[in-house]
């Protein structure tokens, strides 16, 4: 009998919804990243300012690495990632924001079915 083998491979799916409350603070900090990254070259430096100064989302996107997640937790190394932002309406009370629907998946979800005269589920 042989052991199925296991991926060591393994997809962390992050969604995250911010409320920008200072806008003006994100960009700044966006802008303070791009300068000081000495590897960017000058027309994709010029192509990022403009960017994160029109679209907040931009320049949360310049902010916030994948990397940085994971860089301190021991025994992994990132294989690959990507990732995006886009500005969204958002309702925390509209169940479309559900934040647990994705959890239980439709086919692994049980019903208690009970048939009837012996107590056995169905």
């Amino acid at each position: 009998m042989s052991t199925p083998e296991t991926s060591r491979f393994v997809r962390l799916r992050v969604e995250l919804v911010l409320e920008v409350e200072d806008r003006d603070a994100v960009i700044k900090t966006a802008l303070r990243r791009i300068v000081a990254d000495d590897d960017m070259p000058a027309t994709e430096r010029t192509h990022a300012e403009s960017a994160v100064t029109e679209d907040t989302a931009e320049a949360l996107a310049y902010l916030v690495d994948p990397f940085d997640l994971v860089s301190d937790v021991p025994g992994i190394e990132l294989a690959q990632a990507s990732w995006s932002s886009e500005q969204i309406e958002y309702d925390p009370d509209s169940p479309d924001w559900d934040l647990d629907e994705d959890d239980v998946d439709e086919d692994d979800y049980v019903e208690d079915d009970v048939v009837a005269g012996d107590g056995r589920a169905g």
